[in-house]
């Protein structure tokens, strides 16, 4: 047993000591206070990764289940409001990158949750990130693989507890990424919800010529064509930095409680998200062709 054990036990030990060589950015692990945004939606995550549980009298819904370490923080923030780990009983992601959802296999071994996954992300979360088209072959990028209860398609909705979700493929960042909008009503007013997947371009990417994901630049366009023309009031990312967390969270901790409406802000993200894609895109389009 012991002689089985040491290879796996030296695979762990390699893939952690890559992840640590790499660095793990501060702000993904350092705890943030849990509050509640607007009706039934609370923050959940740490001080950039954002995780979001929506409340129901059926059971609750957890977006994001960020890094492995960051499983025990998320239970903490949901248990500090005064819900239950283990009243979710739906877990969604914004994509499938470590950060984002390494800690999948722990939320569904203790809560029994669904698993909804956009249908371009289902394999690379079942087979724990290698099938990523940029970071298959990297071992610090693998994280535990989890089952997909449902694989969702663009434009389909999650309905559970009365609320409804919609996942927009909003692809590019990874072939699933997904938006997710919703309404929630706080004193007679109901505000459009929108938790951006991500429209960013990593560093490595190829936009041109990419034989292992050969849409990438279509889609991305596609992306910005769909994020565009949602109607937004509350301006949600996969990370706090997109829409601004610590500053805004700042300012509702003064009492004003409105500081996550910013339909002005989600334009200005999106336009200039959409530039730097343009910018890039044209200046691997002007440079030696891929080989």
């Amino acid at each position: 047993m012991q002689s089985q054990l040491r290879p796996l036990l030296l695979a762990f030990l390699l893939v952690f000591s890559a992840r640590l060589a790499a660095g793990v950015p501060a702000s993904w692990t350092k705890p943030f206070p849990a509050f509640r945004i607007v009706g039934n939606l609370y923050y959940v995550g740490s001080e950039d990764l954002a995780s979001y549980l929506i409340v129901t009298p059926q059971g609750d819904i957890l977006i994001n289940s960020s890094l492995e370490s960051s499983v025990p923080l998320i239970r903490k923030s949901v248990e500090s409001l005064g819900f239950h780990f283990s009243d979710i009983r739906i877990l969604l992601i914004s994509h499938a990158h470590y950060d984002h959802c390494a800690g999948s296999a722990a939320v569904l071994r203790a809560t029994g949750a669904r698993y909804e996954v956009m249908d371009a992300d289902v394999s690379v979360v079942e087979s724990g990130g290698k099938t990523d088209f940029q970071y298959g072959a990297d071992p610090s990028m693998h994280f535990p693989p989890a089952h997909v209860s449902r694989i969702l398609h663009d434009g389909d909705s999650v309905r559970f507890g009365g609320m409804v979700l919609t996942a927009h493929r909003t692809a590019g960042h990874t072939r699933g990424t997904t938006t997710w909008t919703f309404e929630e009503s706080e004193a007679g007013k109901t505000y459009h919800v929108v938790i951006v997947g991500s429209p960013n371009v990593n560093p490595g990417y190829r936009l041109v010529d990419n034989r292992q994901y050969p849409m990438i630049a279509q889609d991305y366009q596609q992306g910005f064509k769909t994020l565009s023309g949602l109607p937004c009031d509350i301006f949600l990312g996969a990370h706090g930095g997109y829409f601004g967390l610590v500053e805004k969270y700042a300012r509702w901790r003064r009492g004003d409680h409105s500081a996550f409406v910013d339909p002005a802000g989600y334009r200005r993200y999106i336009a200039e998200r959409e530039q730097a894609f343009k910018a890039e895109l044209d200046r691997q389009s002007h440079t030696t062709p891929w080989h």
